[in-house]
């Protein structure tokens, strides 16, 4: 019983746990939902990542014109200390000394020297079994123009990282804005169902009297619970495409899909219209894919600059300093004398003939610029096309939402007429019905107007550079 009892207490912990995760409530405008998304996207962290990347790569460049220290050392073992095989020259020069001193052989004849004697060779070991040393090396660049070249691209490498990361944010943000907006525009259509079913249910209600009265037949009512019918599925379909909706929205923002998502934003005909003469003034400068283009281009410029000083001569100083030991047992090497070994090199270093291969890269380094210049240029056509476009299209969407607008005002005034007529007996319940797809049809004609309408500000603002 006691293991039950904390077996059931235990699973109550967890569910409250599980519900109060899936209580996380967030209530976003628009601004909000982009700020949340740019936190927690996963493309914006990765791009993100990526600066931080080309920082330690930056760090990296820097640390070649730091002077570069090393310490080594070790101890080496010689069970057979190599042997060295030379021409016997002693035997020439004792020979020499003996004639010199009178020596006599043991038959009394002077010693002297035999020109076409063979004395031989020697055999000898240079060397101890045991050999130790320990020291340290610097070395310094003092001048070399890659890496010279390499400390002037970091900043620019850096501003080309955060460009790119600007660009896949603008992409998300565009993404997430057209999803906001139709998810607002979603509460309008939903609102305009149930407004229609508000009137047919209310239709029926004085149909079903009207009925009861013997001024109306039951196909009537029959007919209006067919058309209530449809208009509820329309409704749950329309409800479950929402749904489905915030779940994109969530995951392209990077929020839980257990977390709950209200937005707050509305959306208007003023607010379609509004910031729109603003973005008219452009320059290519604000799209931010046009600051990227240009970056690469300066990144093409040091490109073709690092292979240029390639050709020019480079300059380092070096410097050792090492203590060596040299015995035959271990013990002795360790405890026994350490001599001293240093040195101080200035380096020069020119290349006189590399086989063209530099001037080749030089070559292929122009080529990439002007490919460069050209996608450039081939890119300023591509905005003008893009503006030019957008702004026929947003044109176009604000006259049609304009005119869908006047319409369906246009539609609801011919049903509220069409029903006084049919409540006072001049009128058939065909006309009613047909007034009310009428007007359902202008309601949802005005709501995909308000919707285009949106989407083509989104995308004129996004050819401005202003989104």
């Amino acid at each position: 019983m006691k293991k039950a009892k904390w077996a059931l207490i235990a699973f109550l912990l967890f569910a409250l746990a599980e519900t109060n995760q899936a209580q996380t409530v967030h209530r976003f405008s628009l601004e909000e939902a982009l700020a949340y998304a740019e936190k927690n996207n996963v493309q914006v962290k990765n791009a993100l990542l990526d600066i931080d990347l080309q920082q330690q790569v930056n760090r990296e460049v820097t640390g070649m014109a730091y002077p570069q220290i090393s310490a080594n050392g070790n101890i080496t073992y010689n069970p057979n200390v190599a042997v060295q095989r030379f021409p016997n020259f002693f035997a020439p020069a004792i020979i020499g000394v003996l004639k010199e001193l009178d020596v006599r052989d043991g038959s009394g004849q002077p010693i002297d020297e035999d020109p076409n004697a063979d004395y031989g060779f020697i055999d000898a070991q240079f060397g101890t079994k045991w050999t130790s040393n320990a020291g340290v090396s610097l070395s310094q660049i003092l001048f070399d123009g890659q890496v010279f070249t390499g400390l002037q691209a970091r900043k620019t490498l850096i501003d080309y990282k955060q460009k790119a990361a600007e660009v896949t944010f603008e992409q998300i943000k565009l993404n997430i804005t057209k999803i906001y907006y139709q998810l607002i525009l979603s509460k309008t259509q939903i609102a305009l169902l149930d407004s229609n079913l508000a009137l047919l249910e209310k239709n029926k209600h004085d149909t079903k009297i009207m009925y009861d009265n013997g001024f109306a037949e039951k196909l009537d009512i029959d007919r209006l619970d067919v058309q209530i019918t449809n208009l509820k599925s329309q409704r749950a379909q329309i409800v479950n495409s929402v749904n489905n909706g915030y779940l994109g929205l969530k995951m392209l923002i990077g929020m839980p899909m257990q977390d709950q998502l209200y937005l707050t934003d509305t959306l208007t005909d003023d607010s379609i219209r509004d910031g729109v003469l603003e973005a008219m003034s452009f320059d290519y400068a604000e799209r931010k894919d046009f600051q990227s283009a240009l970056l690469g281009e300066k990144l093409n410029q040091y490109d073709i600059q690092r292979y240029q000083y390639s050709k020019i001569p480079t300059l380092s100083l070096s410097g050792n300093y090492m203590k060596m030991a040299m015995e035959n047992t271990l013990k002795r090497t360790m405890n026994g004398m350490w001599f001293t070994a240093s040195s101080i090199a200035l380096n020069l270093h020119v290349p006189l003939f590399t086989g063209f291969a530099t001037n080749a890269k030089i070559a292929q380094a122009r080529i990439r610029l002007r490919q460069t210049q050209n996608q450039i240029e081939a890119l300023k056509l591509t905005i003008d096309q893009e503006r030019e476009s957008a702004i026929n299209t947003f044109k176009s969407a604000i006259a049609d939402m304009d005119y869908q607008k006047q319409n369906m005002l246009l539609a609801e005034k011919v049903y509220q007429q069409t029903k006084k007529k049919y409540e006072v007996g001049t009128g058939s319940q065909l006309e009613i019905d047909n007034a009310r797809i009428q007007l359902q049809t202008a309601q949802t004609n005005y709501y995909n107007a308000l919707y285009n309408a949106v989407i083509a500000k989104v995308d004129f603002l996004k050819a401005s550079g202003k989104l």
